[in-house]
């Protein structure tokens, strides 16, 4: 299979042509893409060219603060303090507002500093930050700056192409870190990347809540309903005006079809599913985006409007920066956009603040990245280019309709609520059957200790597992529970369905992917930590040993179901299949800590 590729770099006013091939070859595929290479050139911010900014009647745009570098993320304190991370000079400021005139009262101080340094949160006095790998946390002190960092996560996925970590505390309390791909369009290696992921404030546990998402830079919770939406960055190199810069709703254990799917379902020419999974397949597992935006304009912070400033129509509504990118002429983005929403449901993307461009498209002095809203209910916008704070204000009388109030929690605490302090499968109505199956493995005995190798701690390999044969069994599946976990209880380590009649063993080490090859056909479902196929042991340092029940069922039929079900949704297919059940359950505890990043 070809793809003819040609890259027209007007930039530099070179045409370039190529041919990329394909890592899997075969399904006839043939593909001519034209596209564009155009970075406008940076000027200064001058007076002249920040009079030319755009914003609706009543609004008007001033410099917070001037001369800051490669400002990227903001967050806001409950007192109004600001703090903006660095993330060329592995940084985070600390400005403040203490006399009310929409400018920083002096120079920034700087009150962190981590190599790549970039997303940040603030909850309960604390600010949070994070790196490519790791998270940390300090105290913030009266005076605003921090105490010290203290580690809390230290495995993120390594970096590629898209190493912008972001995180943000969900109305349950909950941090939520986006982990954007390593790559425009692959199939990732470390299940975290390409995912938001959900962990608790310490950093002791975490999972993956949404997958398939490019770089989702930008989320937020919608005020009235709770929902969590975000903008995901568009693949690049498909042409000026594709792919649209996706607007989804994020749900827990929901696909959003990167990298093989994008839009509202178009297929992308070149990459491939493993596992024999077709692209149709993915896509029918996958969500579709709710609403699209101008193609390549790199959607970065994004924030519903939580002040009480704005005129009554604003309610409700969010905004996003759009930072540009290089691969579309002209250029998209360079801009704040204001994303309608009516009865909890986006309508449209419209520009909101515009003018970064200039000299007719050809330069620009602004990128917009950071976004937030100021405790006087004005926008704050973090340019990375020019090392500019703008503060966008309304000059009319402020709405006495308009009320500043956080997203209730109920929509995040129900997904989460999911699947939890539940019976093991076994124990449950769905798997009720009268035959017997006899477990046992090479890898461990029953009621004895699990090798360290199985565990995530180490290798994370599945162990070996045999069963003796059912009459008249169709397939047999598998169900890996552990019901000493916190806070997810019990915690669904593996999921496997359709194994075939025929195989009443399975080897050491399975893929962990949604299909596999050998077993052929067997789908291996969504578990507790969002991922597919096995996850092993991983219970906090200290805790006593938990159980892991090996589960195996014989079925009298095979189920069509999609292998991005979760356990709640096998065990509803397998309803009334259940012809026999057994298990074997082996013990783990972890003495010793992981060592330290």
């Amino acid at each position: 299979m070809k793809n003819r590729l040609s890259l027209v770099a007007t930039a530099a006013g070179i045409l370039i042509s190529a041919h990329a091939v394909s890592a899997q070859q075969g399904d006839g595929t043939d593909v001519q893409i034209t596209t564009n290479v155009f970075k406008p050139n940076k000027v200064s911010p001058t007076s002249d060219r920040t009079a030319q900014l755009k914003l609706p009647d009543g609004f008007k745009v001033q410099p917070f603060a001037q001369g800051l570098g490669n400002s990227r993320i903001i967050a806001v304190s409950d007192k109004g303090d600001v703090y903006v991370s660095r993330r060329e000079e592995g940084d985070v400021l600390f400005l403040k507002d203490a006399d009310g005139d929409g400018k920083a009262d002096g120079p920034p101080i700087q009150v962190a500093s981590r190599a790549q340094a970039h997303g940040i949160a603030i909850k309960d006095g604390k600010l949070y930050l994070v790196t490519v790998k790791e998270v940390f946390v300090a105290d913030i002190k009266d005076d605003g700056t921090l105490g010290p960092l203290k580690m809390i996560i230290g495995d993120l996925p390594d970096a590629g192409q898209h190493p912008n970590r972001v995180m943000a505390f969900g109305p349950d309390g909950m941090l939520y870190i986006s982990v954007g791909s390593t790559c425009n369009a692959c199939n990732e290696s470390n299940a975290e990347n390409a995912t938001i992921l959900r962990a608790t404030p310490d950093g002791k546990s975490r999972t993956i809540f949404s997958s398939g998402l490019r770089n989702t830079i930008g989320f937020d919770w919608n005020r009235t309903t709770g929902q969590l939406w975000g903008l995901d960055h568009g693949i690049d190199l498909l042409e000026d005006e594709v792919q649209p810069e996706e607007l989804n709703r994020l749900e827990q254990g929901k696909q959003y079809g990167w990298p093989h799917v994008y839009g509202k379902g178009d297929i992308y020419p070149q990459s491939t599913p493993v596992g024999g999974v077709t692209k149709e397949q993915w896509r029918d597992q996958s969500v579709p985006m709710v609403i699209g935006y101008t193609a390549h304009a790199a959607p970065m912070q994004f924030k519903f409007y939580s002040g009480s400033s704005f005129p009554a129509e604003y309610q409700g509504d969010a905004f996003a920066t759009m930072r540009g990118s290089w691969n579309r002429n002209p250029a998209s983005g360079y801009e704040i956009v204001r994303i309608y929403f009516e009865n909890g449901q986006p309508k449209t993307i419209e520009p909101f603040l515009t003018g970064f461009l200039s000299d007719g498209g050809k330069t620009h002095f602004g990128r917009p990245v950071g976004l937030a809203i100021a405790k006087d209910g004005s926008l704050l916008m973090a340019d990375d280019t020019n090392g500019v704070i703008y503060r966008i204000a309304y000059a009319g009388e402020a709405s006495k309709n308009m009320e500043a109030k956080p997203a209730p929690a109920s929509a995040m605490e129900q997904q989460a609520a999911k699947g939890q302090h539940v019976p093991l499968a076994k124990d449950r109505p769905e798997t009720k059957a009268d035959g017997i199956v006899a477990v046992t493995s090479a890898s461990f005995k029953s009621e004895d200790s699990i090798p360290p190798w199985h565990s995530e701690y180490a290798d994370g390999v599945s162990p070996a597992l045999k069963w003796k044969a059912v009459k008249d069994a169709a397939s047999y599946a598998i169900v890996m529970e552990d019901p000493d976990s916190h806070p997810i209880k019990p915690f669904a380590h593996w999921l496997a369905w359709n194994i075939p009649a025929s195989v009443t063993e399975l080897p050491e080490g399975l893929q962990e992917q949604l299909r596999l090859l050998e077993p052929e056909g067997v789908l291996q479902g969504r578990n507790s930590s969002g991922s597919h196929g096995y996850f092993g042991p991983k219970p906090p340092v200290g805790d006593p040993a938990h159980h892991y029940h090996f589960q195996v069922l014989a079925l009298d039929s095979l189920l069509d179901i999609p292998p991005t079900s979760d356990r709640d949704a096998f065990l509803a297919a397998a309803s009334g299949h259940v012809i026999g059940k057994g298990e074997i359950v082996g013990l783990y505890e972890q003495k010793i800590g992981p060592p330290k990043q």
